[in-house]
């Protein structure tokens, strides 16, 4: 796994994934990936830059014609007083382009799509982003042809490795 870029102040540089969601690329066939912004309180935004954040049981979900994404865990920012935290597991709405939210609902309600938080990271000039994806859900079987794949690629790495 990746290290987190950390600053001296222990906190995340920009371009630093914050969070990825592994498991969606297991039980998902991710096809059309998009980068929407989120709305993010101050202490919501503390705690990301600490690298803290969950989006393990966490989907997107379409309300009132708009985009959130649910069930993301951002726990609360410690040194802030408790008036100013904010609620863990709160729906956050995602920013992104009228044919973007268009493309992505159409593909949900017509084609039977799943729309999947896959990462959170910091853009280049510090804002939050969240890389979701247009994805089919797997059956089992697909699932461990993945698995064989993936096996079979380190084996092969291995071969060459010890011969070359």
């Amino acid at each position: 796994m990746a290290k987190k870029k950390t600053s001296k102040s222990g906190m995340l540089s920009t371009n630093a994934t914050v969070a990825d969601n592994r498991r969606a690329r297991f039980d998902y066939a991710l096809e059309d990936k998009f980068e929407a912004g989120m709305i993010l309180t101050g202490t919501e935004v503390k705690s990301l830059r600490h690298g803290q954040c969950s989006l393990n049981e966490s989907y997107v979900g379409p309300k009132n014609g708009e985009i959130f994404l649910l069930g993301a865990h951002i726990p609360e920012y410690g040194p802030a007083g408790a008036h100013l935290q904010h609620e863990p597991r709160r729906p956050r709405k995602l920013l992104l382009n009228k044919r973007e939210v268009d493309k992505l609902l159409g593909a949900v309600a017509r084609e039977g799509y799943t729309i999947v938080p896959v990462r959170l990271y910091f853009d280049d000039k510090g804002k939050a982003k969240l890389e979701i994806a247009l994805a089919k859900g797997k059956k089992q079987h697909d699932k461990r042809e993945t698995e064989k794949a993936r096996d079979w690629g380190r084996q092969k790495a291995r071969i060459l490795r010890d011969r070359g």
